[in-house]
């Protein structure tokens, strides 16, 4: 048995530089990296930072945070329709199951997908397990974020 915690195929993250209490990311093994939904992307390449802006809760924008971070760099990101794009990545720290370390995150519209929030491989990669079967293994549920 593996001392890995496990996690389901979505999950709540929180990630506290970026201002945001909790959001509900998919758990995707077959994508590399992460990336969260966000708008009015500013990059200042001179001063290594990004400022942005996100709303954690699907179909809700009630909630919008102004974010900013320090830009990891410009990479291109091939999306789930097979198409290139060319994103900026920032580096945040996120908490998953209790679980604090630092990941990557690619900026883009997610606003076509199920999740604002996508959880790559790179990110979970040696630290967790992933049971497919399961959701919300850290707590709460698809209607509830945990407590």
């Amino acid at each position: 048995m593996s001392d890995k915690p496990v996690i389901g195929w979505r999950e709540w993250v929180t990630l506290p530089d970026l201002g945001v209490a909790w959001i509900k990311a998919k758990i995707d093994t077959g994508a590399k990296s992460s990336s969260i939904h966000a708008w009015d992307i500013e990059v200042d390449d001179r001063a290594g930072e990004v400022r942005f802006n996100l709303c954690p809760q699907q179909d809700d924008e009630s909630v919008v945070i102004a974010a900013r971070a320090a830009l990891v760099e410009h990479r291109e990101v091939r999306s789930s329709n097979g198409e290139v794009d060319v994103r900026p990545v920032i580096r945040t720290p996120a908490v998953v199951r209790g679980h604090t370390y630092d990941i990557e995150l690619s900026l883009a519209s997610r606003d076509e997908m199920g999740f604002r929030m996508l959880l790559g491989r790179s990110a979970i990669r040696r630290r967790f397990l992933v049971d497919a079967g399961k959701s919300f293994l850290g707590g709460g549920d698809r209607f509830s974020r945990p407590s």
